[in-house]
């Protein structure tokens, strides 16, 4: 399933990119004996403990499916409505640890994020201004982020990291096929899973 952009309600797919199978170093060898080349010119040590590898791991003769949004997001998500005051936000990201928060419609709908780096900028704003009661009035859909990154619950892990890579963001909303939030898959889950669970089968 594709990942989706969104910018102020208006949807687009995110530009796909062809992810090919891992081509190891024995097949490589293979390749260049076939066409009459010398495997002598290859780095024998990294040779060996990549032929060692192969032998020892498991049987990839049958790939296991790779692992998919729904694996790994957080569920319930926490989101906020865009008329929510910075200092609801902010007081939720300092007391639960959150570090984003989908921002929806009144009909529900994601319409942006709001990170704790965006909150940090109006801090002072809203701890030493002389007018708090102004400050604290100030709505979340002010300083979030239209431009919405999303992905579906069968989105592949692989094409959800590649794209957080590209972006540069930390966290991916989890859309159902009306547009409903349904979870969050963010860097912590990633390492969290890598962390508790061993190495990821990416690879179909």
């Amino acid at each position: 399933m594709p990942i989706i952009v969104a910018v102020n309600g208006v949807a687009e797919v995110y530009p796909a990119k062809l992810v090919t199978p891992r081509y190891n170093r024995t097949e490589a060898v293979a390749d260049r004996e076939q066409h009459g080349q010398s495997s002598s010119t290859l780095d024998h040590p990294a040779l060996v403990a990549q032929t060692a590898y192969q032998q020892q791991g498991p049987d990839r003769s049958h790939p296991t499916p790779a692992v998919l949004a729904r694996d790994l997001m957080t569920t319930p998500v926490l989101s906020l409505p865009s008329d929510s005051r910075l200092v609801d936000a902010w007081t939720i990201m300092s007391h639960k640890g959150f570090h984003h928060l989908p921002i929806t419609s009144v009909h529900g709908t994601l319409v942006g994020m709001l990170s704790y780096h965006d909150l940090l900028r109006h801090v002072p704003e809203l701890i030493t201004s002389d007018d708090t009661q102004q400050a604290s009035h100030k709505h979340a859909a002010a300083i979030m982020t239209p431009r919405v990154i999303s992905a579906t619950p069968t989105t592949e892990i692989r094409e959800i990291a590649r794209v957080m890579l590209e972006e540069r963001i930390h966290a991916v909303p989890i859309l159902d096929q009306n547009r409903r939030l349904v979870g969050i898959l963010s860097t912590q889950d990633l390492l969290h899973s890598i962390a508790t669970h061993g190495p990821l089968e990416l690879w179909t």
